[in-house]
């Protein structure tokens, strides 16, 4: 399993929220490039990176993204407010290596097939999910679909993976949900990744023995509640 930091960017700051709120950040950095840089030199060689601002259809933060790519060696993933082909191509051409698609994946079926046909193995799929529930329009609405119907739907397509985030535990450092993450990892064929409320080692090594593919972390690492550099050395590559 490969452990990925998260640089979530809004308005050219590092951010981390509460909940997958907007209104509840606790982390604020003013270089995004530095925090990657730091992330990479300390032997994370993934990097999740989201772009706040696009997800909300505020702007994006595409110049700070190639930045990144640039200035490290990570194999980078972007995920946020991409929601047309146009992105996705954009986005790759920034030097990215996956490109995480949410609210179109969602109401799009057909629009997500043929853009994983055409990209194979470098769309990941966000299911960020609350209650049950997944979420769209950067964690602001509920899709209606739930996470097993989900993980149906995608199985045929040739996706880089599934993203499952527990937005309600997001940030908050209160644990994860690890029944809900096996179920996730037992019902995808495609590499599944796992995020929100990781807390511990003990956590991190329980979804590694469970399948996953990748862990994002957040909050745990940036207030140090979880050494990152332990996270390195232990899944960092």
């Amino acid at each position: 399993m490969i452990a990925a930091p998260a640089v979530d960017l809004r308005q050219g700051r590092c951010v981390q929220l509460i909940g997958g709120r907007p209104e509840d950040g606790k982390v604020s950095l003013p270089d995004p490039v530095a925090r990657a840089l730091t992330w990479w030199e300390m032997g994370f060689e993934d990097l999740h990176v989201v772009d706040l601002d696009a997800a909300l259809s505020r702007g994006h933060n595409r110049d700070v993204i190639r930045d990144i790519v640039e200035a490290t060696g990570a194999t980078v993933q972007v995920g946020g407010g991409v929601r047309d082909t146009s992105s996705v191509e954009e986005i790759l051409d920034l030097g990215v290596e996956r490109v995480i698609v949410g609210t179109r994946a969602i109401d799009d079926p057909l629009w997500l097939e043929k853009t994983a046909e055409e990209y194979p193995g470098r769309i990941l799929v966000a299911a960020d999910v609350r209650d049950g529930e997944v979420l769209r329009k950067g964690w602001t609405q509920s899709s209606g679909i739930s996470i097993s119907d989900l993980l149906q739907r995608l199985h045929l397509y040739p996706l880089a993976g599934v993203l499952c985030t527990d937005v309600a535990r997001e940030g908050r450092m209160e644990g994860i949900d690890l029944n809900t993450a096996e179920s996730v990892i037992r019902g995808t064929r495609h590499p599944a990744w796992i995020s929100g409320g990781i807390t511990t080692m003990t956590e991190l090594r329980a979804l590694d023995q469970a399948g996953a593919a990748g862990a994002v972390l957040g909050m745990a690492i940036y207030t140090g509640v979880i050494p990152p550099e332990q996270v390195a050395k232990e899944f960092g590559a």
